[in-house]
C-alpha cells in the first residue's frame, strides 16, 4: 500500500534560513552515517526545521521552489535515514519512519545526471512541475498507485513506499513512457534518474 504524504506548508522553512554559500559536489554523495553532532538542534533551528520529523523535513525540502532552496544546507536521503549538514559544520542524522522508505524519481526526455542518494537541496531534474501518469505495482502484481502526479519544482517525483519491497514503476508524459524496477531494500538507491521517457 502506498504511504500517503502529509500536506506541509511550503514556506515553513523560510524563517531561519542562513544564506551563505556552501560548496556541494554532485547530486547525492555516498557517505558514511553522520554521527549526531552536539548542536544538532541548532542546525534544525537555524534552517526552520525544529520540531519536524524526518518525513516532514523531506517533504518540506522537496517541495521548495528552486529560488527558495537553501545554499548552505545539504540534505541527503539514505535508505533508512535523512542526513543534514550545513556551512557551520553542524550535522544531524534522523531515522525515517519505521517500515517506510523514500525514493525520488527524475524522469527525463533529453538530459539527466548520475545519482544514488537523493539530495533534497541540490538535485535537479529535467521535467520540473510536470504532470505524469504514475503506475506502481508490487512484485506480486498488486497495484499500489495508478494516478496522475506532478513533479516537484526540482523535477523529482517523491514516493513514500513500504521498506524492503520490490516494485515496477511506469511513468507516462505527453504520450512518452518508461518503466523500471524499483526497490526499497538497504542497498537500493533513493535517487532514480535513469527513466528516459520514450526511449
Amino acid at each position: 500500500m502506498l504511504i500517503p504524504r502529509p500536506t506541509v506548508p511550503r514556506r515553513a522553512l523560510l524563517g531561519g534560513l542562513v544564506l551563505s554559500p556552501l560548496a556541494l559536489s554532485g547530486c547525492g554523495a555516498d557517505r558514511e552515517p553522520a554521527a549526531p553532532a552536539a548542536p544538532a538542534q541548532d542546525l534544525l533551528s537555524a534552517h526552520g526545521l525544529a520540531g519536524h520529523e524526518s518525513r516532514e523535513i523531506i517533504d518540506l525540502l522537496e517541495a521548495l521552489p528552486l529560488a527558495e532552496r537553501p545554499t548552505d544546507l545539504l540534505a541527503s536521503v539514505l535508505p533508512d535515514r535523512v542526513e543534514l549538514s550545513d556551512a557551520a559544520g553542524r550535522e544531524v542524522s534522523l531515522p525515517l519512519p519505521e517500515g517506510e522508505a523514500y525514493v525520488s524519481v527524475a524522469p527525463f526526455v533529453e538530459a539527466t545526471h548520475e545519482c544514488f542518494f537523493h539530495s533534497l537541496t541540490t538535485c535537479r531534474g529535467e521535467l520540473q512541475e510536470q504532470s505524469l501518469a504514475v503506475h506502481l505495482t508490487t512484485s506480486a502484481g498488486e497495484v499500489l498507485l495508478d494516478e496522475t502526479l506532478t513533479t516537484a519544482p526540482n523535477g523529482f517525483l517523491g514516493l513514500w513506499l513500504p521498506r524492503d519491497r520490490r516494485f515496477t514503476l511506469s511513468l507516462t508524459h505527453d504520450g512518452a513512457s518508461a518503466s523500471t524496477p524499483l526497490a526499497t531494500d538497504p542497498e537500493a538507491p533513493t535517487c532514480l534518474t535513469t527513466m528516459q521517457l520514450g526511449a
